[in-house]
């Protein structure tokens, strides 16, 4: 989504600059991306508060470093940069296509623009990218001071959130009473030279032919997949792909801060942006602002612990989802929710061998039908859908599951993938030393199975998605250790899928003795603010317009 004249993408540029091509990814099923869910109402305990910060610009200076060398001095032509802000064009099919975005009620105009940045941070002389870039100006008050600008990363690894942060706005209004609003498309991502693999007739002859490995033979063939897909990134994006780490993308966020004239960055990072809002911290300390991390992310887990805590949140949140069910005059997997497990068991088992014709005309897969649960357990609204979906499947018609992948999967009705899967895998590859293959998943089997029943057998196969890749870190999660840094919120909610509990519990203590303030949310989905709960929002918008940061343990509960 840009304002004006479109300039070139990664290939384009590349091949006049370094003889580098474009690129996208693999489908994984560890996405993360927070959405809006349906809230309820709850009430703050024991605030406290702590003062703003002074915000005036000055030019980056590396800090503390995250894994990588520091940075040289970088050059005029990026740290004097202005962006040349214009009214938004449509969102491009990566960042998820649509229309242009509409103007909230008061009138203001959203704004485009791009953040030239070094593809290599240890050579920001080097080639560049541009990263996109949207913002809308902040509504006065005429009470609340402009503090400056919010930074928004809505996670993924992989989201837009030059497309996402429109379709946000209205949960975010009253934080315009002292900010501008901006989004980011990280590099890689959406219209900041995002990462394509595959066709999107391939990704669709992926998710169709090659399923879930039951035997020696499906090993295999799922293994010369993933190691086809890899090849064919390293093809397409091999210059850009070492370069996709979150170290970075928090290195592009600094450029961005001072390019916005904020001596401090002020940020909300839901999900894999938790991550990112956490490495920032680390790398620069003493320019951490008013920072929010929604459903954080466990900072010490390599890629098994991860995908294992997985498997653990969506088990739960599926038990949860039957149990509602089963209250139900018209729940479709029954009344008792131990049959209703059998029964989604039972129908995800029989689609490798006999998928369901759908009004689409594609078959339901196995592999389809898992992203659809999956993807449906992220909130109270996919929840509801899902239980439609499964009567529709438990009556031989898997049209709504279909549906739940597609849109978990960010494919829009005509066939065409944004780029959430695709840099998911690039970014999480790049991040994590990682290289778990078919003996780690036999190994690791017995445990997915026992973490989730009904997903383990399936989830446990996310092991292997980085098999291939050509770009190992040396580490499996870079520095989130932020000793000096003001306040950072950490919002987790008991009952997340995505992104456990225990992560943001153990992303406080990572952070640092008086770093992290963690509000718990007693409740069910991914992302706490974004749900609407009163009494977390009323604790975000305190600690975020007047630096009134709850006490560390403060607990919203569901309903109140």
């Amino acid at each position: 989504m840009r304002g004006g004249g479109r300039r070139a993408g990664w290939g384009a540029r590349a091949t006049r600059r370094a003889g580098l091509a474009l690129a996208t990814g693999a489908l994984v099923l560890s996405a993360g991306c927070t959405g809006v869910g349906d809230g309820a109402s709850g009430a703050p305990t024991a605030p406290g508060g702590s003062a703003a910060p002074t915000d005036s610009a000055g030019p980056p200076v590396d800090g503390p470093d995250a894994g990588v060398a520091e940075s040289p001095p970088l050059p005029a032509s990026l740290t004097d940069q202005r962006p040349r802000w214009s009214p938004c064009g449509p969102p491009d099919v990566l960042q998820g296509g649509g229309p242009a975005p509409s103007p909230p009620p008061d009138g203001a105009t959203w704004e485009c623009a791009d953040l030239t940045v070094p593809v290599d941070w240890a050579d920001p002389a080097g080639r560049t990218i541009e990263l996109a870039l949207i913002r809308i100006d902040r509504r006065g008050d005429g009470t609340t001071p402009r503090i400056g600008s919010l930074v928004f990363n809505f996670g993924g690894p992989g989201g837009s959130a030059v497309a996402s942060l429109p379709a946000f706005e209205p949960r975010f209004t009253g934080l315009r009473a002292g900010f501008d609003l901006v989004g980011m498309d990280p590099r890689g991502v959406g219209a900041s030279s995002g990462v394509v693999c595959l066709d999107d007739a391939g990704v669709d002859r992926e998710l169709r032919e090659v399923g879930f490995p039951r035997d020696t033979a499906g090993e295999e063939e799922w293994l010369r997949s993933r190691e086809a897909y890899a090849a064919a990134c390293a093809e397409r994006a091999g210059g850009l792909l070492p370069h996709l780490t979150t170290v970075a993308t928090a290195r592009d966020l600094d450029l961005l801060r001072h390019v916005l004239g904020d001596s401090r960055l002020h940020y909300y990072g839901a999900s894999y942006g938790t991550k990112l809002g956490a490495v920032y911290a680390a790398l620069f300390p003493d320019r951490v602002g008013r920072m929010v991390l929604d459903s954080p992310v466990d900072p010490g887990r390599d890629l098994v612990e991860r995908s294992l805590g997985q498997a653990e949140g969506f088990q739960r949140a599926l038990e949860v989802f039957l149990a509602e069910c089963a209250g139900r005059e018209d729940c479709p997997t029954g009344g008792h929710p131990g049959e209703g497990a059998r029964l989604v068991g039972d129908l995800l088992d029989g689609l490798a061998d006999r998928p369901l014709p759908t009004a689409d005309g594609r078959p339901l897969t196995q592999r389809l039908a898992v992203h659809g649960v999956i993807g449906s357990l992220y909130s109270e609204s996919g929840r509801a859908r899902l239980r439609a979906a499964l009567e529709r499947a438990l009556a031989g018609d898997g049209t709504g599951l279909l549906e739940a992948a597609d849109r978990y999967l960010g494919r829009n009705a005509e066939g065409r993938y944004r780029n959430l899967h695709a840099a998911n895998t690039a970014v999480n590859c790049a991040d994590f030393a990682s290289r778990p293959g078919p003996a780690e998943v036999r190994r690791y089997r017995a445990e997915f199975l026992a973490a989730s029943p009904v997903l383990g057998p399936y989830l446990v196969w996310d092991l292997t998605a980085c098999h291939g890749w050509p770009v190992v870190s040396d580490r499996d999660q870079p520095e989130v250790h932020a000793p000096g840094a003001r306040s950072i919120l950490l919002v987790g909610t008991t009952g997340d899928p995505a992104t456990p509990y225990a992560g943001a519990e153990r992303m406080r203590e990572a952070l640092g003795d008086g770093v992290g303030v963690l509000l718990t949310l007693e409740g069910e989905g991914h992302g706490a603010y974004t749900a609407g709960n009163r009494c977390v929002v009323a604790a975000v918008d305190a600690h975020l317009l007047s630096g009134a940061t709850p006490r560390d343990g403060t607990v919203c509960e569901r309903t109140g």
